[in-house]
């Protein structure tokens, strides 16, 4: 099962890979390099197809626990100042996707968007300190009943040129459903109340929609 995001990339990867097995058939002679490039169009094509995939889950909505928007690694843990929404001290967890993860972003915990807003910005790699402030990337608020306002932020890495984000001021949202995408390696960074009692630690792998960063003690 693939995500709609990577229907047209799909489709004109196909296509290219397709014109270059043609190509290769027709026109070179040499069997190891025929060979070679039919390889690393196969590959190619194995990657983004692997890169878009939305495998199916048994989610389990829990309004007491904050879940992972993203598969990933959790790479930061820490109390830090945002400065965007919440003007004030908050704990931020962040999970760091390499292209090889689903890239599918899901909503931490379910309530009403308060906040949505995308900013233009630069590439800097995904774990640089400046990448949450600096990059492209968008903010959302969801007003849960257990949290409160949880900001959640999508940031766009080295590689990622294009965040898609679903969430719409005003709109009533279920945790687990789908918010956006972000193609091609990125970060997600999650702003808490500071008490909130956290359930991951560094360099944990998350999953998307069910693994518990926070809450549920």
């Amino acid at each position: 099962m693939f995500h709609k995001e990577g229907s047209k990339i799909i489709a004109l990867t196909f296509i290219g890979v397709t014109g270059l097995f043609l190509l290769t058939h027709y026109f070179v002679a040499t069997l190891w390099l025929k060979y070679s490039l039919w390889g690393l169009g196969f590959v190619f094509l194995i990657l983004i197809l692997q890169f878009f995939r939305n495998p199916k889950r048994n989610f389990k909505p829990n309004d007491q626990v904050v879940l992972s928007p993203v598969d990933g690694k959790v790479v930061v843990i820490e109390e830090v100042h945002e400065p965007e929404y919440f003007k004030d001290k908050r704990l931020m967890i962040s999970v760091f996707m390499s292209p090889l993860n689903v890239h599918v972003t899901r909503y931490p915990v379910g309530g009403k968007v308060l906040y949505s807003k995308y900013h233009p910005g630069k590439y800097l790699v995904a774990w640089h300190p400046k990448a949450s402030l600096e990059n492209e990337r968008t903010s959302v608020v969801v007003d849960s009943t257990e949290f409160g306002p949880v900001l959640f932020r999508q940031i766009a890495g080295a590689l990622a040129k294009r965040i898609v984000n679903y969430a719409e001021q005003q709109a009533v949202v279920e945790q687990t459903a789908d918010s956006g995408f972000i193609k091609f390696g990125s970060r997600v960074d999650v702003y808490l109340p500071l008490n909130t009692p956290v359930s991951v630690q560094l360099n944990d792998v998350v999953k998307g929609g069910l693994s518990v960063l926070a809450g549920g003690r």
